[in-house]
């Protein structure tokens, strides 16, 4: 019997929502020469925040390359605060959470760090990694997110998935979240290898509609031996479950998983 295979205008359908333009044109954000964000045009002025007291000598408005531009000055860490700090007071800011992220320039490299909440109204490309997991008969492990969770509550997801934070590297990211969401070290998994990476870019509601998701994934897959059971530790998983290929695809084909794992899942050869 042939295996079932992704609809093919499912597929494309998946792959056009993983990479959407803005909702509107968007200006640079700088730092020196380098671009590590961008910015609604626009959403400064009409928030109130080009002439916030606070931020008149960290945020400029400039030009770049011919066109309009917003240049943050240095030390950027510490005008990178006090724009988030900024945007939280007036409410544009995602669900603060005191955790840094890095913020790189287009070539990724690190030039500072800023706070979680402040990355998707200001445009500024993050770091994920996520863990792919089958049994040795070569059923899937998933989990449903939990329902208090800010993004996707309630969605099907990978076995693990978090973000890299601007302390960590790809590999302590990766061995922290997996204990974390599944309870598991790593030298419990069999077969641990890396997939590969998929990149989003939509648009987001953070910053009042007024965010931009630009965020790359690596993804790493292995097989969870007989009786090695995920357990969750943070409280961001509703439950974890084994499905069977064909439940995998049909859960898929109904968007009950989130964009990225189904991004990742398709690209593990679902």
């Amino acid at each position: 019997m042939t295996p079932l295979q992704p609809d093919a205008h499912w597929l494309a359908a998946l792959q056009a929502r993983a990479s959407q333009p803005p909702r509107a044109p968007r200006l640079p954000l700088l730092a020196g020469a380098a671009r590590v964000g961008s910015v609604e045009a626009g959403f400064f002025e009409k928030n109130g925040l080009q002439a916030a007291p606070e931020l008149r000598e960290v945020l400029q408005k400039t030009e770049h390359s011919g066109a309009p531009a917003w240049h943050l000055a240095a030390p950027l860490d510490a005008s990178l605060a006090a724009l988030a700090q900024a945007l939280r007071v007036a409410g544009l800011a995602g669900a603060w959470r005191d955790e840094l992220l890095a913020v790189t320039d287009e070539q990724g490299t690190a030039l500072g760090v800023v706070e979680r909440a402040a990355v998707r109204p200001l445009g500024i490309a993050t770091r994920a990694v996520h863990l792919l997991a089958r049994s040795p008969d070569g059923r899937h492990w998933v989990q449903k997110r939990a329902l208090n969770k800010a993004n996707d509550p309630g969605l099907w997801d990978t076995l693990m998935g978090g973000m890299i934070a601007a302390a960590d590297t790809l590999q302590t990211a990766l061995a922290r979240e997996t204990w974390e969401e599944a309870g598991l070290r790593l030298d419990a998994v069999a077969g641990l290898a890396r997939g590969g990476r998929v990149t989003i870019r939509r648009p987001a509601d953070d910053g009042g509609g007024a965010g931009y998701v630009l965020e790359h994934i690596d993804w790493f897959q292995c097989t969870l031996p007989d009786g090695v059971v995920p357990v969750n530790q943070d409280g961001e998983v509703d439950e974890f479950r084994l499905m069977t290929r064909d439940e995998l695809l049909a859960r898929l084909q109904r968007d009950e998983f989130t964009l990225e794992a189904a991004l990742m899942l398709c690209a593990a050869g679902v």
